[in-house]
């Protein structure tokens, strides 16, 4: 079971099995059954906005996951026996990067955005290279890695693995997320949301804890980011709630009200009409469900991405 704690990064927990890693040959139409510890997250909008890719372990091991933004046509693209996670949409809609638990540490792969063929290993590296974002003009990929001393920094990398570079130097990097120019990344250094220039020229702090900020997305137009935050918590951080505020960090608004659990993860949808996050009903502390919601970018409407999935 996976534990979430915002002290550390939000990583899926390693498997061991000594398994080969490969998608079905046919993208299995799934018919879930209703659980009450259902496990999803880290969400990815397809670039038409028409569909999500998620994680989700509501078969057995962490798999691959898309569906249609009503919450139809669930299908599910990788079978494992290890762990996947963090899928990503190039951005134009043909193929999902992800991270896999294969040979006993997590490395990214990408595959065909239907699930078919044979997925390719884009980092070999026996530490752990997670949460892969495409750059907008899928050229590049940002990736988190603890290869550097045990501390989680950013690298940037081409998008067929080559040229791989070290991108911060603060401790405990997260989640990366690229501007929708392509110029800038921004990410969290422990709890607050930082922005750096590909170039290295330009740094920007946007959050100080305790009004802290983590898992930052960029709405399309570059002007606003969303957010997960503790402070309208009360210091409880165990609850967390979605935020939005200006690319410089001013006027933040809050979008969820989540005293009986935590919200976490939000991503802006590429049409920038909706934000999907992910609810935690036992709060931020507990090892127990892990639901995808989805909501209009104003915070109004907000209902389950999979309504069999709702508590």
């Amino acid at each position: 079971m996976r534990r979430v704690d915002f002290e550390l990064p939000l990583v899926f927990g390693l498997l061991t099995a000594s398994v080969g890693l490969g998608c079905s040959e046919d993208a299995d139409v799934v018919n879930p059954e209703s659980s009450s510890e259902v496990h999803s997250g880290s969400a990815s909008w397809s670039p038409d906005s028409s569909k999500i890719a998620f994680y989700s372990d509501r078969d057995g091991n962490g798999e691959i996951y898309t569906v249609n933004v009503d919450g139809t046509g669930l299908q599910r693209l990788t079978r494992t026996q290890a762990d996947e996670s963090y899928p990503s949409f190039s951005p134009d809609g043909t193929k999902i990067l992800f991270d896999s638990g294969f040979n006993k540490n997590f490395d990214l792969y990408v595959m065909s955005a239907d699930g078919t063929g044979s997925p390719v290993r884009l980092t070999r590296h026996p530490a752990r290279d997670v949460s892969g974002a495409w750059s907008p003009d899928g050229k590049k990929i940002a990736f988190m890695s603890d290869r550097d001393g045990g501390e989680y920094q950013i690298y940037v990398m081409d998008s067929d693995g080559s040229n791989q570079q070290r991108m911060s130097f603060f401790s405990d990097n997260f989640f990366p997320q690229w501007s929708p120019d392509g110029t800038e990344l921004a990410f969290h250094v422990e709890v607050d949301i930082h922005v750096y220039s590909l170039d290295g020229l330009n740094h920007r702090r946007l959050t100080r804890n305790p009004n802290n900020g983590m898992y930052p997305s960029w709405s399309p137009d570059g002007k606003k980011i969303a957010f997960m935050s503790w402070r309208g918590g009360g210091g409880d951080r165990s609850r967390s709630d979605v935020f939005v505020m200006n690319a410089d960090g001013s006027d933040p608004l809050q979008l969820t009200n989540t005293p009986g659990g935590a919200s976490i993860e939000p991503r802006w949808s590429p049409d920038g009409t909706k934000i999907l996050y992910l609810w935690l009903p036992r709060g931020g502390d507990s090892a127990g469900s892990m639901i995808l919601y989805v909501m209009d970018s104003d915070g109004s409407n907000q209902r389950p991405l999979l309504p069999e999935d709702g508590e």
